[in-house]
């Protein structure tokens, strides 16, 4: 009797936390396992923060003021697909606009989109555009749609990325790629026939809902955030700053996300609590002061709110100054606070 209690209250614990999983968190566990960039839009969300409501009839004129919004209000500067969104709109059945959310990938192997779409999708319209434009149709339902650079040329203005597409009807996905052979490999991994990527549990989590974020693995972050892409000057300046700052340790995994509402958390993941809780204090002085290689004080684009350690994470809750492009300046480097 016992162990039926304990292997009931098992199974009733993994239900609960796979009820309350986030989108992104969701997404994550679907994504290759070489990935070492992520970047996540849950354009469900941006649509809620704007205000807007589309659908797949929607005029492309309101796609275009929608996607403009949005860039406004820096919650689209993550997505592959901005640029493309009024010819996926009207000529692929998918496109921001409808999407759920969207999470990109990136590797020195390759690069996939991956949309996931609503209930109310038309497959059938879609896998008929996809006709229409040239792709070669797979033989397997989960197979690659081979269109090349020849179809999405036809139209211009479509990126690459979807150049090869795959319809998961069954999982909801729409996935797409530049290069047909890691979109094979990647859908493989969305379907659970491979394994998906690791080492992002704490920061995602303490990402909650984001509605869009940048993701690196700390390898990936200590070269695009890095001080060494400053000029000689502002890497003089840095060193100073760290020195009286104190100590900071390499993280294993990085996400900065824009919160609904509008405010942005940073999360690092390092390798011990003693490490979470020495970088909080150093790392919280560094986005307080200035911001060499970027110009000016961090104050100009944020002010710094809660900093706290959880264990080996540590989380930097930061309240934008209107106006201010706090994801997609802070996205790429340099940035003094998340150096290693």
């Amino acid at each position: 009797m016992l162990a039926l209690v304990v292997a009931t209250a098992v199974v009733g614990v993994r239900w609960w936390r796979d009820v309350h999983r986030s989108d992104l968190d969701r997404a994550m566990s679907l994504a290759p396992d070489d990935g070492d960039r992520f970047s996540w839009t849950d354009w469900a969300g941006v649509r809620d923060e704007l205000g807007v409501d589309l659908s797949a009839d929607s005029p492309q004129g309101e796609v275009v003021d929608f996607m403009a919004a949005g860039y406004d209000a820096d919650l689209t500067s993550t997505s592959a697909l901005p640029e493309s969104a009024q010819q996926l709109h009207v000529h692929y059945g998918f496109s921001p606009a409808t999407a759920d959310w969207e999470l990109f990938s990136q590797s020195e192997e390759g690069a996939v989109v991956m949309l996931h779409l609503p209930d109310s999708t038309d497959w059938d319209l879609i896998a008929d555009r996809l006709r229409r434009l040239g792709y070669a149709e797979p033989d397997e339902a989960d197979g690659v749609w081979a269109g090349g650079s020849e179809a999405i040329g036809r139209l211009g203005g479509v990126t690459p990325e979807v150049s090869f597409v795959t319809l998961l009807e069954d999982e909801s996905l729409v996935l797409t790629s530049d290069t047909e052979g890691y979109l094979g490999s990647a859908v493989e991994v969305a379907l659970g026939d491979a394994p998906s990527v690791e080492g992002f549990e704490e920061v995602v989590e303490a990402s909650g809902e984001a509605l869009s974020a940048a993701l690196y693995t700390g390898a990936q972050a200590c070269g695009a955030l890095a001080m060494s892409q400053a000029d000689a000057d502002d890497q003089a300046e840095a060193d100073r700053l760290l020195a009286q700052a104190g100590a900071v340790d390499p993280f294993t995994a990085y996400a900065l996300s824009v919160q609904p509402g509008l405010d942005l958390r940073l999360a690092l993941a390092f390798e011990s609590d003693e490490q979470a809780r020495a970088n909080a204090e150093s790392r919280a002085a560094l986005a307080a002061g200035p911001s060499p290689g970027q110009g000016g004080d961090f104050s100009d684009r944020f002010e710094l709110g809660p900093v706290e350690a959880d264990g080996p994470l540590l989380t930097l809750d930061l309240d934008p100054v209107d106006g201010a492009s706090v994801l997609s300046d802070l996205s790429t480097g340099p940035v003094l606070f998340a150096t290693c």
